[in-house]
């Protein structure tokens, strides 16, 4: 058997990462993971491809769906696990196997890998995970085209706006155990305080997306709107929403306040206070919220029927 890379425990939003590099690896080419030559009976010659590093942490992948959680899956991750299940993939102590019914016994780790690979690759083919990759870059569009209609009617709305962009990040030694479900739930509570807390007096609307980044793992983007007539400071908005994040995760999180970056921006400053006759600003603002919907930031799992983004819903104006 080849020797595997030494256990190294990932994060959840990592291995779910390296799942999808798996099957985007199988899906791009027609080799096995490993190249195995008998050399005479009981003895074979195991060879490793381009391939066989995308498996180094595979009983983790395959950890990944124990435990019974309802979540939605990606594309990829779908595959993954439809693949695992259909060739009976099993963990014994030696490693991982399955049964190959025509030789009647159970297969090594290395052919396994083998017939799992195959399997993953002939899946890749077939027209639903095909239609799942084009339904998430289409989901991705409608998402901003969403984003975007709703910015321009929150921005119609009062003769200047002041415009937050702000991403609520978790802390590195967080990562390793943090859970989606867990992030879905700061979330809410975010939602529960921007009703209640005066932090959010004069709040026009809002934005707010959960996100998976391969190097920050989960985290939010956020985007928040005041009445400019009301509230003069984005920067101390945004260090005073940053700071409720912070109280919300019980210190396990911090912030990153686009609006202190805001003379990086340069020609396309998109945040702080916009005026609403000011047309020529629109595109900037809409390029200033782009995280919010981006694909390659889509989660690659969430819990069952839960909703990555939330906007505010616009009140009626006062008469």
């Amino acid at each position: 058997m080849s020797k595997r890379a030494p256990h190294t425990s990932l994060s959840q939003s990592d291995i779910a990462i390296q799942i999808e590099r798996l099957v985007q690896a199988i899906e791009d080419t027609n080799i096995p993971e490993f190249r195995i030559t008998r050399l005479r009976p009981g003895q074979v010659r195991v060879q490793t491809t381009r391939l066989s590093a995308y498996f180094d942490h595979i009983q983790q992948m395959v950890g990944l769906f124990e435990g019974r959680h309802p979540y939605d899956y990606s594309e990829h991750l779908q595959v993954f696990w439809q693949a695992a299940q259909d060739i009976g993939l099993e963990l014994s102590p030696v490693g991982l196997t399955c049964f190959h019914e025509v030789e009647v016994r159970y297969l090594s780790t290395d052919e396994t890998l083998n017939i799992l690979t195959d399997r993953i690759r002939r899946l890749t083919g077939a027209k639903r995970y095909q239609r799942g990759k084009v339904d998430r870059r289409y989901q991705a569009k409608e998402k901003q085209a969403k984003i975007t209609e709703y910015i321009d009617r929150v921005l119609n709305r009062y003769s200047r706006t002041v415009v937050v962009r702000i991403d609520l990040h978790y802390l590195s030694v967080v990562h390793a155990r943090l859970r989606v479900e867990e992030v879905f739930a700061d979330q809410a509570r975010l939602a529960r305080e921007i009703e209640r807390n005066s932090i959010f007096d004069h709040l026009t609307g809002y934005i707010c997306s959960v996100e998976q980044g391969e190097e920050r793992g989960y985290h939010i983007h956020a985007a928040f709107f005041f009445n400019g007539a009301d509230v003069r400071s984005d920067f101390a908005k945004a260090r005073q929403i940053g700071q409720l994040w912070e109280r919300i995760t019980r210190g396990q999180g911090y912030y990153h306040s686009c609006n202190d970056d805001k003379d990086s921006y340069g020609d396309g400053l998109g945040i702080g206070v916009i005026r609403r006759d000011d047309m020529g600003i629109r595109p900037k603002v809409h390029y200033a919220m782009r995280y919010l919907g981006k694909d390659t930031q889509h989660l690659r799992l969430k819990p069952m029927g839960a909703k990555c983004l939330r906007k505010g819903t616009l009140r009626r104006l006062s008469v």
